[in-house]
């Protein structure tokens, strides 16, 4: 059964770039015409965590599975056996896995055999082995018993041909001096050569004669391959490029040996996380073969998590809807012209609004839900997938009052057989991988990478031990792609959704509620750092504290000033605090009754641990000694601030009363300022535009970009 896989139809259609590939439609129903002839692109998807990649690559495979040989092979992910011989490496372990899953047969077609990979495999697994050590000998024999059954499925899964190499090897070693590499292998290919191979099968060893120094000679050629696999270094790296050039070879004979013909479309190789070391060794000897023109047939779909990959600079790059009917890659003279970078697209809102109707049909959740998600995620798609499923497995009392707030309090079951498991703790563990979230968490609060520094000596100090904490966390972050301090986001973690998990980790899993201590320590850290005068970051981290009167009284006291632009950014990035929220919370937000004038219900104030002055009813907690046009200009900022605070809020939903409310304050306030009316009455107009288009409030206000 086909996945929904939103937004990748460029690639998955009938008429789609993978069709276009491989020369079938899904399930083989009909051939495609190949785009590319016999030179198909290495075709790279890149993205960061939760793009899509790997899901893209497991529904290709599900959908041309038993139609064209195909394997799939997680790169950063080949667990290396027990006890092995120096002759495994991840890329021989690699090879013998793809092996095995390109060997069944599929529609139409027998199975494909991989005698070339076979023989030299067995050829390299001969270099750890001694007369003392016959098990370890027999342990590696048996462990590519799955890989000669791919030649002769009788008598490569069965066990007597491992006897008579051990035999073979006995008198070899009798024979010799020293357990020499070249030797073993000799003696392990005849014998298998005897064994396993059939007579039309022999000739495959005759490939060989075309590696370093074998003049033609077949078993020259893997006596050198394994002693170049011995040697290490370079060399190994050598001897592996031609072993995988034996898997290419044996699948190329598939299409053009004795049968030919009777296949229909390509070979699929899939490859995820191919940023990996692994992925690059066996991508580019691929990619060095096509240059020096030989063609393989094989089509390469490959995941990269790094889209700036050295390996990719020479690479034509499209985005993913541009390949929907045409995708060219025209090769030039370097071997990384041969690649195609589709970098996978977010999900646009439509997108997204489909996959909450897949999920929430009766559509009991908030109309904007969809959208609010949209705007937190980014299109990510795999954060989509989570909080509309969230969405849709919540209990229907809480349905109609969602927000994308409440979803991350939410479990959701990910597996039949396993219980529900909390979205963000789910979440941040798949789009952040790392054993220890905790220090992430706390640098989330920071702003760059001083402030990020200071926090971690001051809240981190048992994390220092090994250098700086701080830096090792933006490394990481860079690893995976995140974006750290990236320019203009005033925020260390600058991805809003990365932002958001982390911080709803500080707040809601030091375990400490109602008192939250470890979000108030943070916080009255970077405050304390900021101060001691009422600067725009240390009002910021007042506002995550739940203390806003500080706020209201600095805008009021600086609003006069010529600078308004200045004025209205202060405001916006102080309104852009992380608010204190309370896990589970199902009323109002207090926010919006502040911001339209009226009193919290049941009285209740902004949740912080500490109710501020800005909480009871609008008149309550105004600054001593203000006259009458004082407290009104006051109370109006108050309002101001909490609608920007709500309005802004990428875990809130909108509002369009409290949007109403803005652009009415605004332009109250542009009748007060005697020479910045003009943005004042621009904000008023463009501000609630901005916020229902859902960009971030525009400075200067109207500003297309909307910085």
């Amino acid at each position: 059964m086909d996945r929904e896989l939103y937004g990748r139809e460029a690639a998955l259609d009938d008429g789609g770039l993978v069709a276009r590939l491989c020369g079938l439609t899904r399930h083989g129903v009909a051939r495609v015409a190949y785009e590319h002839g016999d030179d198909p692109p290495v075709t790279v998807f890149t993205g960061g965590r939760g793009t899509g990649k790997t899901a893209l690559l497991k529904e290709v495979r599900n959908r041309y599975r038993g139609y064209t040989p195909l394997a799939l092979l997680d790169c950063g992910h080949v667990e290396p056996p027990a006890d092995h011989g120096p002759g495994w490496t991840p890329l021989t372990g690699a090879l013998a896995e793809l092996a095995v899953q390109f060997s069944p047969k599929v529609l139409g077609a027998a199975p494909v055999r991989f005698p070339r990979l076979s023989l030299g495999l067995v050829a390299v697994a001969a270099i750890g082995w001694s007369r003392e050590d016959d098990e370890r000998a027999r342990r590696d024999l048996q462990r590519l018993g799955p890989l000669l059954a791919t030649v002769d499925a009788a008598r490569g899964a069965a066990a007597h041909w491992v006897g008579k190499v051990l035999t073979k090897l006995a008198a070899t070693f009798a024979e010799t001096a020293a357990p020499l590499a070249g030797l073993l292998a000799e003696a392990t290919v005849e014998t298998v050569l005897e064994e396993v191979f059939g007579r039309m099968q022999r000739s495959a060893e005759g490939w060989y004669g075309g590696y370093r120094n074998a003049g033609g000679r077949g078993k020259a050629g893997l006596q050198q391959l394994a002693n170049d696999f011995e040697q290490g270094g370079r060399r190994r790296g050598e001897a592996e490029a031609f072993l995988v050039g034996a898997l290419t070879e044996d699948l190329l004979h598939a299409y053009t040996g004795f049968r030919r013909g009777s296949r229909i479309g390509r070979p699929l190789l899939l490859l995820d996380d191919a940023h990996e070391p692994l992925g690059r060794q066996l991508v580019e000897p691929i990619l060095r073969a096509r240059a020096e023109g030989r063609r393989d047939r094989l089509v390469v779909l490959a995941a990269s998590r790094v889209r700036d990959h050295e390996a990719l600079r020479q690479a034509t790059r499209l985005r993913l809807p541009e390949t929907a009917h045409r995708a060219p890659c025209p090769r030039g003279t370097s071997v990384g012209s041969g690649i195609l970078a589709v970098e996978l697209t977010p999900l646009s809102p439509a997108q997204t609004r489909g996959a909450f109707d897949r999920y929430d049909p009766a559509g009991r959740t908030p109309a904007e839900l969809s959208r609010a998600v949209h705007r937190l995620t980014g299109g990510r798609p795999l954060g989509v997938v989570l909080l509309g499923r969230a969405a849709g497995e919540a209990p229907a009392h809480l349905k109609p009052r969602l927000t994308p707030g409440a979803l991350l309090d939410l479990t959701v079951e990910l597996r039949e057989d396993a219980p529900p498991v909390p979205v963000a703790p789910a979440l941040l563990a798949e789009l952040l991988p790392v054993s220890r979230p905790g220090p992430y968490a706390v640098l989330a609060a920071a702003h760059d990478e001083e402030s990020a520094r200071m926090l971690a000596h001051a809240r981190l100090p048992s994390e220092s031990l090994d250098g700086d904490v701080a830096l090792r966390v933006r490394d990481r972050l860079r690893a995976e792609d995140w974006a750290a301090s990236a320019p203009g986001s005033r925020h260390f973690v600058a991805d809003p959704l990365l932002r958001a998990l982390l911080l709803h980790r500080l707040r809601f899993e030091d375990g400490d509620h109602p008192r939250y201590a470890a979000w108030h320590a943070v916080h009255e850290t970077l405050r304390r750092h900021y101060g001691p005068g009422p600067g725009p970051y240390r009002l910021h981290h007042d506002l995550a504290l739940g203390r806003t009167e500080d706020a209201v009284t600095h805008l009021r006291t600086t609003f006069p000033e010529p600078d308004v632009l200045g004025w209205l950014g202060k405001l916006r990035f102080v309104a852009s605090a992380p608010y204190p929220r309370e896990r589970g919370a199902t009323g109002p937000d207090p926010r919006r009754a502040v911001a339209l004038g009226q009193a919290p219900a049941g009285g209740r104030a902004p949740a912080g641990g500490r109710a501020p002055a800005g909480g009871g009813a609008p008149a309550d907690g105004l600054p001593a000694g203000l006259d009458a046009d004082a407290v009104e200009l006051h109370l109006s900022l108050r309002r101001l601030l909490h609608a920007v605070w709500l309005l802004t809020d990428p875990l809130a939903l909108p509002d369009d009363e409290v949007a109403d409310r803005l652009a009415h304050e605004l332009r109250r306030l542009s009748g007060r300022h005697l020479s910045g009316s003009g943005s004042l009455w621009d904000a008023a107009t463009h501000w609630p535009r901005d916020i229902r288009a859902w960009r971030e409030p525009s400075l200067p206000p109207g500003r297309e970009d909307g910085v």
